[in-house]
């Protein structure tokens, strides 16, 4: 069945020139803030504008941090359709253990109907396509309904990380981007959810520090760059949701 690319958020209120001076502000003002601190300003801010981006990945501390002061949160999570079992297994676990409503963000097409259109595997042929359909314009429509989005970005993951700040302004969405955890190493990623119970993916811990689409995914070997099992052998290293 074919989804229709909607948004469930409650619409914008403020110009793009205010959540810019916002996030601006902010980006300086909580610099050294802790991720706390950082996402109680957002959910103050923006109620139910705000939004949380999951992969379901190591960044499912983020909806367990934003319920915390925002319970009923939307967490948008993009069913891509190639996803590891386990990531669709966190989710679930995910799920039934925090105040949260977690949204499936689905591409127009199918996997069934994508590969009818534009032939099997497209994510070897055309990577950059492939995301662009199942990722890039599912949550360019769904945060359009919203003036800010939490994400699990961290420094350390790769070099074109390395200087983001825990809030700052999406050119891109023309919104607020707030990134409580940009300063957490991969160790304290786990430390959190350990010692609160909060459901992570089991391949974190099996080789897969970065999880995206099964097909292109790999483990990382010792000493690799933690985002070195994406596209592996490509100079593709982003999605483009953060770009």
């Amino acid at each position: 069945m074919t989804a229709t690319l909607t948004t469930h958020g409650p619409g914008r209120t403020r110009t793009p020139e205010e959540l810019r001076e916002l996030a601006e502000r902010a980006g300086d003002e909580l610099a050294d803030a802790s991720a706390e601190e950082i996402v109680a300003w957002a959910a103050r801010t923006f109620g139910g504008s705000l939004a949380v981006a999951c992969s379901m990945a190591g960044d499912t501390v983020l909806p367990h941090l934003v319920a915390q002061v925002a319970p009923g949160v939307d967490v948008l999570f993009l069913e891509t359709g190639y996803h590891f079992p386990e990531t669709i297994g966190t989710r679930d676990a995910l799920a039934s253990v925090i105040d949260a409503r977690i949204i499936d963000v689905l591409p127009v097409q199918t996997v069934a109907e994508q590969d009818a259109e534009y032939g099997p595997r497209l994510h070897d042929r055309n990577p950059t396509l492939c995301c662009q359909l199942r990722k890039v314009d599912p949550i360019n429509a769904e945060l359009a309904g919203y003036e800010a989005w939490v994400t699990g970005i961290r420094r350390e993951d790769n070099a074109l990380r390395a200087n983001t700040k825990v809030v700052e302004w999406d050119a891109s969405h023309q919104m607020v981007k707030v990134n409580p955890i940009a300063a957490w190493s991969f160790d304290e990623l786990l430390d959190y959810a350990g010692s609160r119970q909060v459901p992570v993916n089991l391949l974190l811990t099996d080789g897969y520090p970065s999880i995206g689409c099964l097909p292109c995914t790999r483990r990382v070997e010792p000493g690799e760059d933690p985002r070195a099992g994406r596209w592996a052998g490509l100079a593709k290293t982003e999605c483009g949701l953060h770009l």
